[in-house]
């Protein structure tokens, strides 16, 4: 299930170079037939589901990963750029069927194995930041937490005048 021919065998020819082993990974788990009852392409091919999430990262997590935590896997769906898709008509309120999470990549889609080569690994570190720009930002913090008491200190204001003008 592992061996080089995995992702050849997915269908599309001699399969993408240079995929990192996660995407590659997460592209067999949601084409294989036999996972679809805890993974699977959504009917439009442009996102996938994850059902009965206790069962597929006891079940399937670790025949693919090192681990069987839900949570690290969407980590790393996240740092791929990966999005749970919420839908309109739940309003971001009413939560999601918890046994039924969709995600999707503008570069994942059904039939489309070439284009996992597109999907990049977020690259966002503080380490990567120059000294001089770390500073620049806690001042702007500074000076933002320092704006925002100021408001309030004139808002406490004008609601305590606006009190005694009611009475």
């Amino acid at each position: 299930m592992d061996g080089p021919g995995a992702a050849a065998a997915a269908g599309a020819g001699p399969g993408p170079t240079n995929v990192p082993a996660f995407l590659t990974k997460l592209w067999m788990l949601v084409e294989d037939p036999d996972t679809d009852s805890l993974i699977c392409w959504s009917p439009s091919g442009s996102s996938f589901h994850v059902f009965d999430q206790g069962q597929f990262s006891k079940e399937v997590l670790p025949k693919y990963f090192k681990h069987n935590n839900m949570a690290s896997f969407v980590r790393q769906l996240n740092m791929y750029g990966f999005r749970k898709v919420v839908h309109i008509e739940q309003g971001g309120l009413v939560k999601p069927d918890k046994d039924d999470t969709e995600f999707q990549h503008p570069f994942f889609l059904r039939g489309q194995e070439r284009l996992l080569e597109n999907i990049k690994r977020k690259v966002t570190s503080v380490s990567s930041l120059k000294g001089e720009e770390v500073r620049v930002r806690q001042d702007s913090v500074a000076r933002l937490l320092a704006d925002m008491q100021a408001m309030r200190g004139k808002q406490d204001s004008l609601d305590s005048r606006l009190l005694a003008m009611k009475q």
